[in-house]
């Protein structure tokens, strides 16, 4: 299931951020790739224990923790702290799948890596290609998003980013454990969820036969989500 949560920030949010992590110190993004990636990833990032990195990192947390859709599709039990990477120059990555595991440096900190992120900080007119591919079960999806909106998709799927030819392509990168580890099972509570809510915003949401079935729908949801989460 690869989702798009808009506007996670505004355009005014994401010209402060941008300007903070274009002041910032960067380095090579090699620092944080496995050895199968490390061999097909060029880019730059701004180090783990960069302030800079903190700071903003904290106020995606803060946006994501309230975002309905965020929240309702990825099910999240632990978020790795967002990294900040940059593509210029030609610089790409190739296809890779991300770390089952990942251990956050400056705390020790590990999580299952069950869902990545993307967030975008530049807009798609600033830069050509840096698209994202994902392939899933129903071939490759090109992402390349307005700035301040987030891809989300299974750290499961084989993806690759697109060499960029011209400007700078910058975003952030993290991934969440999920308290629902199968894909599989993750998208139908989603879907499920999202029928439920437009049962109880819709047009007949106070008629008694429509409340039954929103209050007999919600109950399978909470009572699959019994059944399949992990704590």
């Amino acid at each position: 299931m690869l989702i798009v949560v808009p506007e996670v920030f505004s355009k005014e949010r994401v010209r402060e951020i941008r300007a903070a992590l274009d002041a910032a110190e960067w380095v090579d993004g090699k620092v944080t790739a496995g050895h199968q990636s490390a061999q097909t990833k060029f880019n730059s990032q701004i180090p783990e224990n960069s302030p800079v990195a903190k700071q903003i990192g904290e106020l995606i947390l803060q946006a994501l923790g309230t975002n309905p859709l965020f929240r309702s599709a990825a099910l999240p039990l632990r978020v790795f702290p967002p990294l900040f990477n940059r593509y210029a120059g030609g610089q790409t990555f190739g296809t890779h799948v991300d770390n089952a595991i990942r251990t956050h440096g400056p705390t020790g900190g590990r999580i299952r890596t069950d869902l990545s992120c993307t967030l975008f900080f530049s807009e798609p007119e600033e830069y050509d290609g840096g698209e994202l591919v994902v392939e899933d079960t129903y071939g490759s999806k090109s992402v390349k998003l307005p700035a301040g909106d987030m891809v989300l998709y299974p750290s499961t799927s084989l993806h690759h980013v697109t060499p960029v030819t011209r400007g700078a392509r910058v975003s952030s990168f993290f991934w969440l454990q999920s308290m629902i580890r199968q894909d599989a099972q993750r998208t139908l509570l989603f879907d499920l969820d999202e029928s439920i809510q437009r049962l109880a915003g819709g047009a007949q949401a106070e008629d008694a036969e429509v409340k039954k079935t929103t209050v007999q729908l919600t109950g399978v949801y909470h009572n699959l989500l019994r059944q399949w989460a992990e704590m």
